[in-house]
């Protein structure tokens, strides 16, 4: 059998490679293949809109069908504004919805109080809808001075949000056309 120069360079140039590998800590024994189930199998897909900003982009929250808690966000590759993409406040929203640190009771402080009390959600509620009619009637106008019926509410402005799909920001709109309002405005504008 011939053993050429060329032959020679060839084996000790593959030995030489596989000495430093193991020595560097690489196995070269045959690997086994694993595999491991996905978080996300079975879990409920909803398309959703990012809160953050007046973008509006794309997100699917994943939700586990048993306990109804969110387990996984990710961007919407089919969305026309991000195509998948998320800046890295969108990335981080999963964490809005799993945090232990986050609110979850009504907490109200007084006028001129140093000391926050907690209060239930219809207390909370209750109170909200109490000073909205309160500046609604204080405010209202239902003639002008040429004495045109106008019925509107000077008093209160809103401001929209971005995280509203069209058909939550045709309820609203039409909830603060109902109450009067002039003044309305949408983040997206702004």
């Amino acid at each position: 059998m011939e053993f050429s120069r060329r032959d020679f360079l060839k084996v000790s140039g593959a030995t030489t490679a596989g000495l430093a590998m193991s020595g560097m800590g690489f196995n070269l024994s045959p690997v086994e293949a694993y595999t491991w189930e996905l978080r996300t199998k079975g879990a409920k897909e909803t398309p959703t809109i990012c809160c953050y900003c007046s973008v509006g982009c794309g997100i699917i929250c994943h939700t586990d069908t048993k306990t109804g808690k969110v387990i996984y966000t990710e961007g919407d590759a089919d969305h026309p504004i991000n195509g998948g993409s998320l800046c890295a406040k969108g990335a981080s929203l999963y964490q809005m919805a799993q945090n232990d640190k986050r609110m979850s009771k009504v907490l109200y402080r007084a006028p001129n109080s140093t000391k926050w009390e907690e209060k239930s959600w219809d207390w909370a509620l209750g109170e909200i809808a109490k000073r909205v009619k309160k500046s609604r009637d204080a405010s209202f106008t239902e003639k002008n001075a040429a004495g045109q019926v106008v019925n509107r509410c000077n008093g209160i402005a809103s401001v929209g949000s971005a995280a509203m799909d069209n058909e939550e920001c045709w309820i609203y709109q039409a909830m603060l056309r109902a109450m009067g309002l002039v003044y309305i405005e949408h983040q997206a504008r702004i």
